[in-house]
């Protein structure tokens, strides 16, 4: 097996060989790379190609994105953004959103403080992104601390990138960051993320592990903000999920909770509606919802366990295309809400002294009516146990 040029360091065994990309604590970081599944010699199953690149110019100098290209599926990673998830393609259709934040902003040009705390909107442009880990939700002031949006993870570099491929068919890959929130009398939390795409097939699969480095118990939050706009966003999408309770969690969504499954088209200046779903999970608390786009062709489904991520979020932000036409779908440890809320409310979660929780979640791109009609079964299935 020849190691491609450009990689710095790799590691083989029987199992998969291992490229890394960036290693701080290493002083290693390869700006640019490629991998292509011929330059391994396989040729056993569906062919890929990963790389990476440094990107420049404006806002976005500095930033690395990585891109995986696997038979009808590409994905684009942002390593410097949290390993958060830029935009997937399956099918020919592409899944993400417009945001009016068209640049793929490096950390350093994000002040989280700014706008009272609405900081971390300057950034917001992808199809996965992680917040957390330290806290979640909307902004707040807690004598001289200011909890910013959603946290910091999203505007934290990966301290450590690599990417495997396992050596025997199907020849999975995995691409793995390691974010670190570190502050001095605060927090010492690592989360080690995974990436996970089988060639051939149409999913991401994520495996995050958070790790509580200190010696004392400390409080964690998470949200999986996952979102989605045009072509599967538009007048008559509509969301399927297997509730028990839907409750308003916004003004506006209190007027409009019958309407919460459907999707109208843009109106610009509309406010968005924010949801808590209650949701029913199989014998393992295994669940999901899915968006269905406006004619049923097209689609997503994100999967997750409730033991893990026992509250979900759904944001409907219908305003116009320029303003950012999206929903987002969003599993979580907690509802958004002001941390000093949820702990109020007991939704704050702890991990003890050098303790670790793992969360899985995985996005399902649906290509046609069947995909749609599968999964469509499947909630059914789950509501019936209502």
């Amino acid at each position: 097996m020849t190691e491609p040029a450009g990689s710095v360091a790799s590691d083989n065994n029987d199992r998969f060989v291992r490229f890394v990309l960036t290693d701080a604590g290493n002083n290693i970081e390869v700006p640019n790379w490629s991998l292509a599944s011929e330059k391994l010699g396989l040729g056993d199953h569906v062919p890929f190609k990963i790389w990476k690149k440094t990107l420049h110019g404006g806002k976005q100098e500095g930033s690395t994105l990585v891109g995986i290209e696997a038979g009808e599926l590409s994905v684009l990673v942002i390593p410097t953004r949290g390993m958060g998830i830029y935009k997937a393609t399956y099918r020919g259709v592409e899944f993400g959103w417009e945001s009016p934040v068209d640049e793929i902003v490096h950390p350093s040009f994000v002040d989280l403080t700014g706008r009272g705390g609405l900081g971390w909107l300057e950034g917001f442009n992808e199809l996965l992104v992680r917040c957390g880990y330290e806290w979640t939700g909307h902004p707040y002031r807690d004598g001289d601390r200011i909890f910013t949006l959603h946290g910091r993870a999203a505007n934290t570099p990966a301290s450590l990138v690599t990417v495997e491929v396992e050596r025997q068919a199907p020849h999975r890959i995995k691409l793995t960051g390691l974010l670190k929130e570190k502050t001095f009398a605060f927090a010492n939390l690592e989360t080690l993320t995974e990436l996970v795409i089988e060639p051939g097939t149409g999913a991401l699969h994520i495996h995050d592990r958070l790790t509580n480095k200190l010696d004392v118990t400390s409080p964690y939050q998470i949200i999986y903000h996952t979102n989605f706009g045009r072509p599967v966003l538009g007048e008559g999408a509509r969301i399927m999920a297997p509730v028990k309770r839907v409750v308003p969690l916004s003004e506006t969504a209190t007027k409009n909770l019958a309407n919460w499954q459907r999707y109208s088209g843009p109106v610009s200046g509309i406010a968005e509606d924010l949801y808590g779903l209650e949701l029913q999970g199989d014998s393992k608390l295994r669940t999901l919802v899915a968006l269905v786009g406006p004619d049923g062709s097209n689609g997503a489904a994100v999967r997750f366990s409730l033991d893990q991520l026992p509250f979900f979020t759904l944001w409907k932000n219908t305003n116009s295309y320029q303003q950012g036409y999206v929903t987002g779908l969003e599993p979580a440890s907690n509802y958004p809400h002001p941390r000093k809320v949820e702990e109020a409310h007991g939704r704050l979660q702890h991990l003890g002294p050098g303790a670790t929780q793992a969360f899985d979640v995985t996005i399902q791109f649906l290509a046609d009516r069947s995909d749609a009609a599968k999964v469509a079964s499947e909630i059914e299935g789950l509501q019936a146990m209502v």
